[in-house]
């Protein structure tokens, strides 16, 4: 099969995430910066910086695209399909399609990974879902149990729209 041409509509990204216009969401107790998104790859993939306090991470859930974390500062505590890993600074986890997972941070300090989404769609979900800040270290938001309540709400409704199911 021949090598489609060149598209020269799609650009060369180069971020971090502590450059200027950088988006930091804050969800789940977390906060997590978008470096590459969906619209910049034509939707194949997308690549998310995330700072986990100790305690944060998401709740249950699964999702029909691949996702693939890489630690890059403390250790995280993965639950896939009821097992538990434990996965430190230069360690990464490929979670598959359809599995259900979560992961909390339980090492009393923060943490810092890599997550890349393929195909993209989860970016733009936590940016429908979360609430922007200021940098990836940022205070998040102090919210209301009824704030709370509503993020939660938004999320379940959202969710099939992103091929996620919250458990």
């Amino acid at each position: 099969m021949p090598i489609p041409p060149d598209d020269l509509g799609r650009e060369l990204v180069v971020t971090d995430a502590e450059a200027d216009g950088a988006v930091h969401i804050a969800l789940a107790g977390d906060t997590y910066t978008m470096l590459v998104t969906g619209a910049q790859t034509g939707g194949a993939y997308c690549l998310i910086d995330m700072h986990v306090p100790d305690g944060g991470g998401p709740p249950l859930h699964r999702h029909d695209f691949e996702e693939m974390f890489t630690i890059l500062e403390g250790e995280i505590e993965f639950i896939f399909r009821g097992t538990t890993a434990i996965a430190r600074a230069g360690t990464t986890v490929n979670i598959p399609a359809n599995a259900p997972h979560h992961f909390r941070n339980r090492s009393g300090r923060a943490a810092r990974m890599l997550c890349m989404c393929t195909p993209a769609g989860q970016d733009e979900f936590f940016r429908r879902c979360g609430d922007p800040v200021d940098g990836r270290t940022a205070p998040l938001p102090p919210l209301s149990a009824d704030e709370l309540n509503e993020r939660r709400q938004r999320a379940q409704t959202l969710a099939p729209q992103y091929a996620t199911e919250m458990l």
